[in-house]
């Protein structure tokens, strides 16, 4: 199968996690969702790590890495994510984390001291101006859930962001399949005690085929299948090229919200849109 065809089915199965999961948490607490997502994925994950690594082999200094991942996967980014996703429209979140390379070098710059060229910055600028024209589509009402819920993913895109640079020496020493593996297992076992707490308090609720179906989709297609073929595609092709293909997301995510969720598009989200994402392709550029 070409590589191509590979990131393009990744890409699809990304964008749909967006309208999938603000439909699931319609019905679906947050912390509920993230709880019970996470454990399916563990044992697929699970599965899958002890079936190609046989062992966890990774050195005790590494220990404290893996745990700051594992926190920033799961207990951070992803339930960031799906509790903001509740508040604000599938297409808001596909183009916040579109921002993820413009945010992995602004964070560089801090944490790692990295200097970014001028035409980077211009990128950057871009890129913001462009999320700042969504976010405040509706006027400057940080009251509002339309605000409240953007805030909330651009901290979980934050998050991820912490993640990619902070994983990368990780990566680099143990690959990527063994980092990923293990830190999304980790994460979703950090979660566990938050949602089992919540589960004690207030129960597990009647769950509906339809969302059943949305979880095992964010459990295995997106945590699992979505980071495999991502992982293929890297293996395959320069990072710098595979990353160009994740500004496809805003638009694939933008289409499907139409057809299946009846989201309107208004001339401001495209301009905003268009902004952010040609403000990423310049970041992107050597």
């Amino acid at each position: 199968m070409s590589v191509y065809i590979v990131i393009l089915i990744q890409q699809l199965i990304a964008s749909g996690t967006h309208l999938i999961a603000k439909t699931v948490t319609q019905d679906l607490h947050p912390i509920k969702l993230t709880f019970i997502r996470n454990v399916i994925s563990l044992v697929a994950w699970s599965a899958l790590f002890f079936i190609r690594e046989k062992k966890i082999s990774i050195a005790r200094e590494d220990w404290i890495h893996l745990l700051i991942l594992s926190f920033l996967a799961v207990p951070t980014n992803q339930f960031l994510y799906l509790y903001g996703i509740k508040y604000t429209l599938a297409s808001n979140g596909a183009l916040l984390y579109a921002t993820t390379p413009a945010i992995v070098l602004v964070c560089a710059s801090f944490i790692l001291g990295e200097r970014m060229s001028r035409q980077k910055i211009i990128g950057v600028v871009m890129a913001f101006t462009g999320v700042a024209i969504v976010m405040f589509e509706k006027g400057i009402d940080f009251r509002s859930d339309y605000f409240y819920g953007n805030v909330i993913i651009f901290l979980a895109v934050i998050a991820w962001s912490l993640y990619a640079i902070y994983g990368k020496k990780m990566v680099i020493k143990y690959g990527a399949f063994k980092i990923s593996a293990l830190s999304m297992i980790g994460g979703a076992i950090l979660f566990m005690p938050v949602g089992i707490i919540d589960l004690s308090v207030n129960g597990m609720p009647e769950i509906s085929s339809t969302s059943w179906i949305g979880i095992f989709y964010l459990a295995i297609g997106t945590s699992v299948i979505s980071y495999m073929l991502w992982f293929y595609a890297l293996g395959q092709l320069d990072a710098t090229k595979v990353s160009v293909f994740s500004n496809s997301q805003p638009v694939f995510t933008t289409i499907l919200a139409v057809l299946f969720l009846s989201q309107p598009v208004t001339a401001v989200f495209v301009i905003g849109g268009v902004v952010t994402i040609a403000g990423v392709i310049i970041t992107q550029k050597k």
